[in-house]
């Protein structure tokens, strides 16, 4: 097992949030301190440093946009940050919003730099992003998925096949496909897949043999988004071991456990408050299939469950 250190930056101060019906998205950014947010750079790049020295096996990174909740807003720029901070820890991008990008050369293009930049060190996680992701881009949430799996084939196509190439699909349309630069790692920076419970991701992801990682779901919740992948897996000819699924955790330390308590109670309020907002927000119409809604709608407390966002600590 390997533990992975992950931070989302979050900037501390949500000033007269009750005033406002989410905190994401529609929160005015007029509450933002550039001062305080040149000094959270730096530490939280510190604190990344310092995870490697202490002998965490990787670095997590992610992305998120207009929120307070998350002051990385572009995870390959923390990333090209870090491959010149550390000199060992893998670094995982969990990660690049794919369907979201308009050039998914580009893409290919940076994280071949930042593999050549780490010595090889990258993991490249694809997500498809949550509703506010595909808001604050003006992309169309119907297509998603289709945009999601398309650039992910034209990513991969770019990293591994020698140019130049023609790209005609559905979404994006290249006349010269021909990046200079490849990975390091051949054939290419392992990609892993992080989400939410949406079946046909959990199905997509056994299938291309990609690691899964889920967010945001109790256990029990996240064990049959696990079991799925394994029937899938067995489904396509391999078993599925401990390095094809990953869980986040939150975990909080200290000399004594009431000391950890204390400090992980107003961590979880501040999670809680961290979803406030319409449920559109977060899943528009057409982004999810019903058999995702309802996955989604047991994570999220739904269905007889509770959600990690209305449970105490005792019953996380």
């Amino acid at each position: 097992m390997d533990y992975w250190y992950f931070s989302e930056m979050p900037y501390p101060e949500a000033p007269e949030l009750d005033k406002y019906p989410a905190i994401r998205l529609t929160y005015p950014n007029k509450y933002f301190n550039p001062e305080l947010g040149a000094q959270l750079y730096k530490r939280y790049l510190d604190e990344y440093e310092y995870a490697e020295e202490v002998g965490f096996d990787g670095l997590m990174l992610n992305e998120h946009h207009n929120t307070p909740t998350c002051l990385d807003v572009a995870v390959n720029l923390s990333a090209a940050a870090l491959t010149q901070r550390t000199r060992s820890c893998k670094i995982l991008l969990l990660g690049n919003v794919i369907a979201t990008w308009d050039n998914p050369i580009r893409l290919a293009e940076e994280v071949a730099m930042l593999d050549l930049m780490s010595s090889g060190r990258i993991i490249s996680g694809f997500v498809r992003g949550i509703g506010i992701e595909q808001y604050s881009t003006n992309t169309n949430p119907v297509l998603n998925r289709e945009r999601f799996e398309e650039a992910h084939d034209l990513i991969v196509k770019a990293w591994t096949q020698p140019g130049p190439f023609r790209w005609e699909g559905k979404h994006y349309e290249f006349r010269y496909v021909n990046p200079w630069i490849f990975p390091l790692q051949k054939p290419h920076p392992p990609i892993w897949i992080p989400g939410i419970g949406s079946p046909e991701t959990v199905q997509w992801a056994a299938r291309h043999r990609y690691p899964y990682v889920a967010f945001l779901a109790p256990m029990d919740t996240a064990e049959g988004w696990f079991n799925l992948y394994r029937q899938t897996a067995a489904e396509s000819g391999y078993t599925a071991g401990s390095e094809n699924l990953g869980y986040m955790l939150g975990c909080f330390v200290a000399d004594t456990e009431a000391e950890a308590r204390k400090s992980y109670e107003h961590f979880l309020w501040r999670v809680q408050k961290s979803i406030k907002g319409p449920l559109h927000y977060y899943v528009p119409a057409g982004m999810s299939s019903r058999a995702g809604r309802s996955l989604l709608q047991e994570g999220a407390g739904g269905q007889g469950r509770k959600s990690i966002f209305n449970m105490s600590i005792d019953e996380l």
